[in-house]
């Protein structure tokens, strides 16, 4: 089940992730699918117009368009002939698209047949693009962050940049769909990006290589000072098992002190955060309850009991402003229940549960049905979560391959 950055038995993630959710020139979509039912598209066919809604002025402007419309120029002088019934599955389409963005919810959108074959494809973890998860946050496009070893990382673009045009279109009031089909394109191709970023006085530009893009996951290291570091890139149906296997490597190698790295990580699925979490946690403990706010009853996920470590366990977990979705839910439980310290900067707030909904066989809707709750009952705040103790990382940092919130996280280890 996805948490997408992070649908319930689907991704969570969009820009996820949806929490979180891939995409294929973004990384996960918006910041996250959590989970998936997919209801046929002809349940509500013939449904009457809602209570209070009037739609003659619909299908008034609909007979209006039929009767007078004529395009204002031509795109060439040879046009492509256009069957009135696709013209009028492409109005549908319209239609849809403006009932989800009157919403004004970035994580609400309507996936036509292109976009929705797009996804699908993303959702094998192997794409063509730049390799980094977007969304729109306070009505800008943002960067959630770039995959390990992608086209965007090389680049230089990190988590929290402002896209604000892409190959010269301003991305002013563009859905997260729109702007992935501008970004992808086939490898080797370039796409052009403005990005203005904290701290900066005016945009700069950068040219992105598009590549074939392999997600990357889980990574391990056992370091010469008694620490073992894991490093989880997305939280992926595959996920859970590679993790076991990072945690065997870890118990394996004697040590017990554990620094998790879930830094630009932008969530997933949301069964590979619990499976995670269940592994420090006793059988029943809340790791995340998603709320409906009264349209149906509330899920809570609980731990499935793993719960192998000892109190000698020293856990740390690294975080920063590209962490989200399925990230912020297994940080969050982990410090709730006293587990981990949290060292970085605020996580990205992923704090809402999308649903992917099948409309006809070839489009689906993401919608927003529920928001992520804590194990304390509250909601992952999309201001996103403060760490314990915040360190910065500075380009200077980056550049003279430094790494100070590893760095603490080491020296809190050491003092326990």
């Amino acid at each position: 089940m996805f948490p997408e950055d992070d649908i319930r038995s689907a991704f969570h993630m969009r820009g996820v992730i949806i929490a979180g959710i891939i995409l294929v020139s973004c990384g996960f979509a918006a910041g996250v699918l959590v989970g998936q039912r997919v209801n046929s598209g002809t349940v509500f066919a013939g449904a009457a117009a809602p209570d209070g809604a009037d739609l003659s002025p619909v299908w008034k402007a609909w007979q209006i368009i039929d009767e007078k419309f004529v395009p204002a120029a031509v795109a060439s002088s040879t046009p492509v002939a256009t069957s009135s019934a696709d013209m009028n599955q492409k109005r549908v389409y319209g239609m849809i698209e403006g009932l989800t963005s009157s919403l004004d919810d970035p994580y609400t959108y309507f996936m036509p047949p292109v976009e929705n074959q797009m996804f699908n494809s993303d959702m094998s973890g192997s794409f063509e693009g730049v390799g980094m998860e977007i969304a729109v946050k306070n009505e800008i496009l943002t960067v959630v962050s770039p995959l390990k070893g992608s086209p965007a990382e090389a680049a230089g673009l990190k988590s929290g940049d402002l896209i604000l045009q892409i190959d010269s279109v301003d991305t002013k009031g563009l859905d997260v769909n729109d702007a992935v089909q501008k970004i992808r394109g086939k490898a080797g191709t370039f796409v052009r990006l403005s990005i203005m970023r904290e701290g900066w006085t005016k945009s700069k530009d950068f040219s992105v290589k598009r590549d074939t893009i392999n997600v990357p996951i889980v990574t391990t290291k056992a370091r010469a000072d008694g620490i073992f570091t894991i490093q989880v890139q997305t939280f992926t149906s595959s996920a859970p098992d590679l993790f076991r296997n990072a945690l065997r490597e870890f118990v394996q190698s004697g040590d017990s002190k554990l620094v998790l790295d879930l830094r630009d990580n932008p969530g997933g699925y949301l069964d590979a955060a619990v499976s995670m979490g269940s592994w420090f946690l006793p059988s029943g403990d809340v790791i995340v309850t998603e709320d409906y706010a009264g349209h149906e009853s509330n899920i809570v996920h609980r731990s499935l009991g793993y719960d192998i470590f000892s109190k000698n366990l020293k856990m740390v977990i690294l975080v920063d402003k590209g962490s989200a979705s399925a990230s912020e839910i297994l940080s969050d439980a982990l410090r709730h229940y006293g587990v981990a310290k949290l060292v970085g900067t605020n996580t990205f707030g992923k704090g809402s549960v999308q649903e992917l909904i099948d409309i006809t066989p070839g489009t689906s809707l993401k919608i927003t049905v529920a928001r992520w709750l804590g194990p304390d009952d509250k909601q992952i705040p999309l201001t996103g979560i403060v760490p314990d103790v915040s360190v910065a990382m500075t380009e200077d940092d980056v550049t003279a391959g430094k790494d100070p919130q590893m760095d603490k996280a080491v020296q809190i280890l050491n003092n326990e």
